[in-house]
């Protein structure tokens, strides 16, 4: 009982108050842990059935992953719409939007996860087809098999993940490292009981993967219903709020599109993977697998960089957003080059644990291949980080659509280009896996432009609110410059000038410090001259609603 107890306390943290870098520090390590031990079970799936069954299942639930997100990311980035929300409402103590929100984004999850779930369950053999997916040794027919019970747990996995962004929104990030936990924890065992005891390898992984997700989906419904605070759940109290699900849609719908064609380049990519045989399929797969540490790792600093923009845009405090991202975009760097060069140079080792020892020269060749995604994705890892975060910031800022239109151009577009022409010229593996850090330099770029524009249209605008606000006020005393505009007294400042900043709920408000991890930034999130409270913010950019 004191257990439960302490599970079930409250967890939300202020996310606006405070250092930042040792603030975005701890938000992440949780993050960062809860996808690593993702990874761990989802990378004993492969072991189990790589070492005790054989590398054609290896190759068969290899195969599947594309696709699965493909189906699955476009749901899923409705979470992502109602994570941004959250963390608007609870930067701005907007109790009763919270409270609605959580008890849409249920029926919401409950109905896109069946819909995506029966598409999966009929069309998965079809869309594997489509793959050139090959059919010897079974493997067609076993990642049909394994995708079709993988599917049934889609509703869970989706409840869990709408939640779950719920939950880090209001800067709870342990909770979800506890159920993800304890249900990895089941699915291992299972593995186990399936492959070994019972011997029914893909079908028994994939069972349970099912059954660790209804049980993670179940713990995190039961903390949400014992929680009191306003992202409390109440089962009798869910309904469709019709704004709240507007605006999930205005920032979650181009996400998720984002990840659904992100994912159509990837299964175009994977199914010219899957032209070189079984035998490529699973070199590729073992190191894909590998580099999804060293990705999780970067990408827990994406979710970090939304759920910090979303606090700051609610309280009205955006002039850190800038040294949110000079934070973030810092630290996946980093990670990035230590964990992907580390990833490629024990790349042998590593690769070793994904085969067996039945036939050597089999095991060779996928070491040999697996080494080469490794030399040349895992090396270059650190542009992908710096992407997912400036993804993040700009869609926490609210230039979803705009985010997902780079991506939909510099990442899908370039890849499925280089796979019809580069890759025709030059058939091999290497040439495909060149396109990862091509598409990924050519993103970064186009980021930046957008983020340099929303930049400076947030300087012009909040200057020239201040000036009209400051110029109708007794109580503004002294005047401090913005690009040369009149403006409230304040601390905060943009090229050096001293300035009051009021946000808009675009986000785009954004203050520039000399130094990012300077410990006296906390008093520079206090309101500074009265004239702060009165302003009158715009609209969402992107046609964003107010509220990777």
């Amino acid at each position: 009982m004191r257990f439960m107890a302490k599970i079930t306390r409250s967890a939300s943290v202020d996310l606006t108050e405070g250092n930042l870098f040792g603030k975005i520090i701890k938000f992440t390590l949780p993050i960062i842990i809860t996808g690593v031990c993702q990874l761990l079970f989802n990378t004993a799936d492969l072991v189990v059935v790589g070492k005790f069954a054989s590398d054609k299942a290896l190759s068969a639930v290899g195969a599947t992953g594309a696709l699965i997100n493909l189906i699955v990311n476009l749901v899923l980035g409705l979470s992502i719409g109602a994570g941004v929300l959250a963390a608007r409402y609870f930067g701005s103590r907007d109790e009763r939007a919270m409270h609605e929100l959580v008890q849409t984004s249920v029926p919401v999850a409950v109905i896109g996860g069946l819909f995506f779930a029966l598409i999966g369950f009929f069309f998965s053999g079809t869309f594997l087809v489509w793959m050139q997916t090959p059919a010897e040794g079974g493997v067609l027919d076993s990642a049909a098999m394994y995708m079709k019970i993988y599917f049934i747990g889609v509703p869970f996995s989706v409840v869990y993940n709408f939640l779950a962004a719920i939950l880090r929104s209001v800067g709870d990030t342990t909770r979800p490292l506890i159920f993800l936990v304890s249900s990895g924890i089941i699915n291992v065992i299972l593995n186990l009981v399936f492959v070994l005891g019972f011997g029914i390898d893909v079908e028994g992984v994939a069972i349970a993967t099912s059954v660790s997700q209804a049980l993670a989906c179940g713990m995190i419904i039961l903390y949400m219903m014992r929680i009191k605070e306003s992202h409390r759940l109440e089962l009798k109290k869910l309904k469709i709020y019709r704004d709240k699900l507007v605006g999930m849609i205005a920032v979650g719908l181009p996400a998720g599109i984002q990840g659904s064609l992100f994912s159509i380049s990837n299964v175009i990519i994977q199914s010219s993977i899957n032209s070189f045989g079984s035998v490529a399929m699973a070199g590729n797969t073992a190191a894909n697998n590998i580099e999804g540490y060293v990705y999780t790792c970067m990408n827990a600093f994406s979710q970090t960089a939304v759920s910090f923009v979303g606090q700051h845009v609610g309280a009205k405090k955006e002039r850190r957003i800038k040294n949110i991202t000079l934070i973030c975009v810092g630290c996946v760097l980093v990670i990035g080059i230590v964990l992907g060069v580390g990833a490629y140079l024990l790349g042998t080792p590593l690769l070793t644990i994904y085969t067996n020892d039945q036939s050597p020269d089999i095991r060779d060749e996928i070491i040999r291949i697996g080494l080469m995604r490794l030399s040349v994705v895992s090396v270059t890892y650190c542009t992908c980080g710096i992407m997912d975060v400036l993804s993040g910031i700009l869609r926490g800022m609210g230039y979803s659509t705009s985010s997902m239109l780079i991506v939909l151009i510099c990442v899908c577009g370039i890849r499925i280009l280089w796979i019809y022409t580069y890759f025709v010229a030059v058939h091999t593996l290497t040439a495909i896996y060149i396109s990862y850090p091509v598409s990924w330099v050519i993103c970064i770029a186009a980021q930046a432009v957008l983020f340099a524009i929303a930049y400076a249209r947030m300087k012009k605008r909040v200057a020239e609110r201040e000036a009209a606000l400051c110029a109708g006020s007794a109580a503004c005393e002294g005047t401090a410059v913005f690009e040369g505009s009149a403006a409230c007294d304040g601390t905060a400042t943009f090229e050096g000038a001293a300035a009051t900043q009021t946000p808009d709920e675009s986000g785009e408000g954004i203050g520039e410090f000399s130094n990012p991890f300077d410990e006296s930034a906390t008093s520079r999130d206090e309101p500074a001259a009265p004239c702060t409270d009165k302003a009158d913010f715009g609209k969402e950019a992107d046609g964003a609603q107010t509220s990777r």
